[in-house]
């Protein structure tokens, strides 16, 4: 019998010592958020009533434990609100890019409808007139098709050599529509055919100098394709001697695409460069962190 009042103390002591926690550690968090000003107010009215109740020697020691424990609570507080904040960023951050990437995941499943039904129409054509080029053309628009869908697959993360076979692919079966009025040119070094590059970047730019640059020009024109590494960056070259910048004004849905995804995937670390050679037409450089 005497077992269960034992038993009973030792329950209201847990009881009164988890109160006394939660309470410390209300009053812990009560002080990291309030203001000076007030926690200076409500200590002169606890140094008061303290005098009041004849404990007023205690409150001097119990003021300065409260400033101090504000202190301490304040950086706590700081610290937590600055690591929420970061991880807040930092989500933000990842949702965008995956949005971007989704959205340009749903741009490459497309494949760009009416280049296909324009490069199976040629195909039917030079079945009739050109059986050799039309065999050429379609072995092309496979190789274009294998490029492709790999990086649909991988959500817009690739490598460079994936990035320039792509585009050869597209610039050969333009070639074999322009015929004489294309010409291109593709430099990669061997050391950075697997270098990571976003996807569709590099075809955008052929495909912008292609639409605005060259088809307008009545000659036509060339286009050339140069990657090149420095020692922090890799940057992709995409020029062409067409009719000029002009011509994209109008038109920069791709461009600021690009831009978008850049941002999204490095940050301030990344960019998309505009020139106007001296011999003409445009150049545009895509330089990215090593």
């Amino acid at each position: 019998m005497s077992g269960q009042p034992q038993s009973q103390w030792e329950s209201l002591l847990a009881e009164a010592w988890n109160g006394a926690k939660i309470c410390w550690w209300k009053f812990f968090d009560w002080l990291a958020v309030v203001s000076w000003k007030y926690l200076a107010l409500v200590s002169l009215l606890a140094s008061i009533i303290g005098g009041m109740l004849g404990v007023g020697d205690l409150m001097p020691l119990l003021i300065f434990s409260s400033v101090l424990i504000k202190i301490l609570a304040g950086g706590k507080h700081k610290a937590e609100m600055a690591a929420m904040a970061a991880a807040s960023r930092a989500d933000m951050e990842a949702l965008e890019r995956r949005v971007i990437e989704a959205e340009m995941a749903a741009l490459q499943a497309q494949i760009e409808p009416h280049f296909l039904f324009n490069t199976l129409a040629l195909i039917g054509q030079l079945i009739e007139t050109h059986p050799e080029r039309a065999a050429i053309v379609h072995a092309d628009l496979i190789r274009y098709l294998r490029a492709a869908l790999p990086q649909i697959r991988q959500q817009g993360v690739g490598n460079l050599g994936q990035q320039m076979e792509l585009s050869r692919a597209y610039l050969n079966i333009m070639q074999a529509r322009m015929q004489e009025r294309l010409s291109f040119s593709i430099e990669l070094p061997k050391e950075l055919a697997l270098a990571s590059f976003p996807s569709m970047m590099i075809q955008t730019l052929v495909e912008n100098s292609i639409k605005h640059g060259l088809e307008p020009k009545t000659a036509g024109g060339h286009i050339a394709i140069v990657a090149y590494a420095t020692q922090n960056t890799l940057a992709v070259e995409v020029s062409d001697d067409g009719i000029g910048l002009d011509s994209y004004a109008d038109d920069g849905v791709g461009l600021t695409n690009i831009r978008e995804r850049l941002k999204a995937l490095y940050g301030n670390k990344a960019f998309l460069e505009i020139e106007t050679p001296a011999k003409g037409g445009a150049l545009f450089r895509i330089r990215i962190p090593q």
